[in-house]
């Protein structure tokens, strides 16, 4: 992978291209799960491609380019949430065909249950959850990846960790209209 990067960083579109192929899902997973909408996810995933083909030449180590690429995928994300800071609805369109296989993991009503806590999360501490959670990153990789102090990542993950849980227990409470709290 360092020589397809290092033919970018001298302006080779075509390899760029190799990267954004060999890189995007993994992108796109990240900034879906921070933004929770596929389309701002999209478009967050777009600005900060496009961010790094700019930057690219300025990028020290080869070596580090997804590491690189998932900071700048993660600024993209707080820029969109920034952007579209009023509430709207997430409405989804489902398959008619219905999903490929069966999730037996979690069930449906569980499933929404978590969507609406982790909606209640700031960009920040759904940004640090996710690296943390979903890619299993150390706590001083994700301070890094975010641009602060590892303490500041930790106090993030703990209060993501402590919303998340009083919001699923809020919905579990009968007689508490489901995504209110008590």
């Amino acid at each position: 992978m360092r020589d397809i990067v290092e033919q970018a960083m001298r302006g080779d579109r075509e390899a760029f291209g190799v990267l954004v192929a060999q890189t995007s899902d993994r992108m796109y997973a990240i900034a879906a799960r921070i933004l929770r909408d596929t389309h701002l996810a999209e478009d967050a995933l777009q600005s900060a491609f496009i961010t790094g083909w700019h930057d690219l030449p300025t990028l020290r180590d080869p070596d580090r380019f997804e590491a690189w690429m998932r900071k700048l995928v993660v600024r993209a994300c707080y820029s969109e949430a920034r952007r579209r800071n009023v509430w709207a609805a997430n409405v989804r369109v489902l398959p008619v065909e219905g999903p490929a296989a069966q999730d037996e993991t979690i069930s449906v009503g569980d499933r929404d249950a978590l969507d609406r806590a982790f909606r209640r999360l700031t960009v920040e501490q759904r940004a640090v959850f996710v690296l943390h959670h979903h890619l299993g990153l150390p706590l001083v990789e994700i301070a890094e990846t975010l641009g602060v102090p590892a303490g500041t990542a930790r106090s993030r993950l703990h209060y993501a960790t402590r919303t998340l849980r009083a919001a699923i227990e809020a919905d579990a409470v009968p007689g508490v209209p489901a995504g209110r709290m008590a």
